[in-house]
């Protein structure tokens, strides 16, 4: 990839399918700030009917952007779709929070005048998207930003652009200036540019632990600028006493499996109450066995594509040796059909003998497993983790998920459901190295403006009471 043109391939073939020049950080950052101010004018009406005429956009072209979405990052169309319909309920989400977590709010304080809340919006927001939800998790933050009354500079990842340019695109057609909401194409000297402009506002940020970090270390000594950072987990799943085996397997293949594992909040570590673990793993096995891997319109539908490139295929497949090596049981092996394109089959590994297991997120369809044998030692089990996105808890009694809620460190804890699938509709966001107390989905609102507190009174009316001398 030479500097003047970035490359995007698709996943299950190693076809090009898009490319384009590298953008001009500068001059991007110097539009959005000249139309921010004409933009942040337009009343709050205006810019809510112009993103809901951005979902209309979005309808129109829900195929062929779900088409560009599998090809772009290998998932099954029939995952894009989701993502697709995702796209397009943020926008009545985003409204309603707006409404009732920013809302104006007045309050009459008689002789003292009237109380007044009001909130302002920050001014050039970057949004730094990823690439396992390319249309879906940017718009997370695109969609609450604007409703808000900023501009924003988009930045996708550089290995799904041209989703990120069909996104902008149905933005432009339905009204919304190619000044107020734009396309920054590049890499990660790009992306390091952009978070340390001076014209920047904010950072809002979605993708790995490292770069978040990153992010937060550059901002360290500007408080002024706001920062949200949604970042991995290393999540756990704990199954304990349930007689349903068939059901519990199935939600740790969907938690584990689903977008070839490629969720920041997938299941990493099953763990298994000692009793329950040989009839459900086997039920595991025999499911994950069965499992469809292929591209993305292939018929019948596969269940998982590819990893989104070669790169990411070889760390996982070196991960796995690693952890083979060093006391891990095989339970189901990696297997990497073709040395040339990323797809590898789920695997799973038992690392209940594995010292020092690395705390890290295995981005890919890799299942770590641990047996304990109390209750006690499952929730220490789960909280072995500098991460804290996402748990949940598969059978046990209401008692059993209460002391699970409340002693498992995580921002999303579930109770007979997958890690995986949060709802738009609530908070998302985790702690730890998950993020930084900045949730997303429903409370997007609050990253993207501001309070403002007034005392205010039609006509000034003041006396001083005590202190002066008599005249």
């Amino acid at each position: 990839m030479s500097k003047a043109q970035l490359i995007s391939y698709e996943p299950a073939t190693g076809a090009e399918i898009w490319r384009g020049k590298h953008g001009n950080v500068d001059e991007i950052v110097d539009r959005a700030r000249r139309a921010w101010p004409a933009w942040a004018a337009q009343p709050l009406a205006t810019r809510m009917e112009l993103v809901r005429r951005f979902a209309n956009e979005v309808r129109k072209d829900a195929e062929k952007l779900a088409t560009m979405i599998a090809r772009e990052t290998g998932k099954p169309l029939w995952e894009a779709r989701t993502e697709v319909e995702s796209v397009v309920g943020k926008v009545e989400i985003s409204i309603r929070a707006y409404a009732e977590r920013t809302s104006q709010r007045k309050l009459d304080n008689a002789l003292q005048g009237t109380a007044s809340l009001r909130h302002k919006p920050h001014g050039v927001m970057a949004v730094l998207g990823p690439y396992n939800f390319p249309a879906h998790l940017p718009n997370g933050h695109i969609i609450p930003a604007l409703i808000a009354g900023n501009v924003i500079v988009f930045k996708p990842s550089e290995k799904t652009p041209a989703t990120g340019e069909m996104l902008l695109q149905c933005l432009h057609r339905a009204g919304v200036s190619a000044a107020v909401a734009q396309l920054l194409v590049g890499g990660a000297e790009e992306g390091q540019a952009l978070v340390g402009h001076e014209g920047i506002d904010g950072v809002l940020f979605t993708g790995s632990a490292h770069t978040g970090i990153s992010i937060n270390r550059r901002l360290a000594a500007r408080p002024d600028k706001i920062v949200a950072l949604e970042m991995g987990g290393n999540n756990p799943m704990v199954v304990w006493d349930t007689p349903k085996i068939t059901d519990a397997a199935a939600l740790v293949i969907q938690s584990a499996f689903t977008s070839a594992g490629q969720r920041c909040t997938a299941a990493r570590r099953l763990i298994v109450k000692s009793s329950m673990y040989d009839a459900l793993i086997g039920e595991v096995k025999r499911l994950a066995d069965r499992i469809i891997v292929g591209a993305p319109f292939d018929e019948p539908a596969p269940f998982m594509g590819p990893v989104i490139d070669n790169g990411a295929a070889d760390g996982l497949t070196e991960s796995f040796l690693y952890l083979l090596s060093h006391g891990g049981k095989a339970i189901k092996h990696m297997v990497r059909p073709r040395d040339d394109l990323p797809f590898l089959s789920p695997a799973i590994i038992d690392v209940t003998s594995v010292k020092d297991r690395p705390d890290v997120e295995l981005f890919g369809p890799l299942l770590q497993v641990v047996q304990v044998s109390d209750f006690d030692e499952a929730i220490a089990e789960a909280n072995n983790s500098r991460f804290g996105l996402s748990a949940s808890l598969v059978g046990g009694t209401p008692q059993d998920y209460n002391r699970f809620w409340a002693n498992v460190r995580a921002g999303v804890i579930n109770w007979n459901r997958p890690t995986n699938g949060a709802s738009s509709a609530a908070p998302f966001g985790g702690v730890g190295l998950s993020g930084n107390h900045r949730p997303s989905a429903y409370y997007a609102a609050d990253y993207c403006a501001y309070p403002v507190a007034s005392n205010e009174m039609e006509q000034p009316r003041a006396m001083i009471g005590v202190g002066l001398r008599d005249n």
